[in-house]
């Protein structure tokens, strides 16, 4: 498995792409703008886009999702308690596309050999999705190093520290790719993210 990750778009999100070295095969992370240069990533290592997988529908994650879709004919995977999240403030909403396929806890995406576990993790928006392969974790806006994402743009914290506490409890270590920033480790945040911390302490 090879992970490499472009920042795209005007916040500068974090875009993975995920490939199987021996199948070329691969899946794009949050294409949240810049399709062109994702597209040219794809063409340099002479790898296909399988799958687009989005952690949530905000358009920092989502803006370059059609100038992936189209020339590559990939599916788009999200959850379906995105559909027609408008963000406060801005009004922006994701539309996505006729041929969605909608997942949820415990389905699992193959790409390649590559076999993506999705978790359902809400809180920074209702659908909010972390996806775990092999040793790595694609947090999104829940899980960042240090800290967690904002809840006031059509999430719920109480929420987000239960999703926060999910991670937490999984077994061993991962390491996390986040949807903006540096990545981490999962035992880092379980020592140090205070967010995090509070999510552990609250009552089930």
């Amino acid at each position: 498995m090879k992970i490499e990750c472009l920042p795209v778009g005007y916040l500068r999100a974090n875009c993975y792409v995920v490939s199987d070295e021996e199948t070329k095969k691969a899946a794009v992370i949050d294409p949240g703008g810049n399709p062109e240069k994702i597209l040219a990533y794809l063409e340099e290592n002479g790898l296909s886009c399988d799958a687009i997988l989005l952690t949530h529908a905000h358009d920092d994650h989502t803006k370059g999702v059609y100038g992936v879709m189209e020339p590559t004919g990939a599916r788009v995977y999200m959850n379906r308690g995105d559909v027609g999240l408008t963000v406060r403030r801005t009004g922006l909403c994701f539309q996505e596309p006729e041929d969605t396929l909608f997942i949820g806890e415990g389905d699992v995406i193959e790409v390649g050999k590559l076999r993506f576990r999705v978790l359902e993790t809400p809180g920074h928006t209702p659908g909010g999705l972390t996806f775990l392969c092999e040793d790595a974790m694609f947090s999104g806006d829940t899980l960042f190093k240090g800290s967690t994402g904002r809840a006031d743009l059509g999430g719920d914290m109480n929420t987000e520290l239960r999703s926060l506490k999910k991670l937490a409890s999984l077994k061993g270590d991962f390491r996390v790719f986040p949807g903006h920033a540096d990545a981490t480790t999962l035992q880092f945040e379980r020592d140090t993210n205070p967010w995090m911390k509070r999510g552990i302490e609250m009552a089930d």
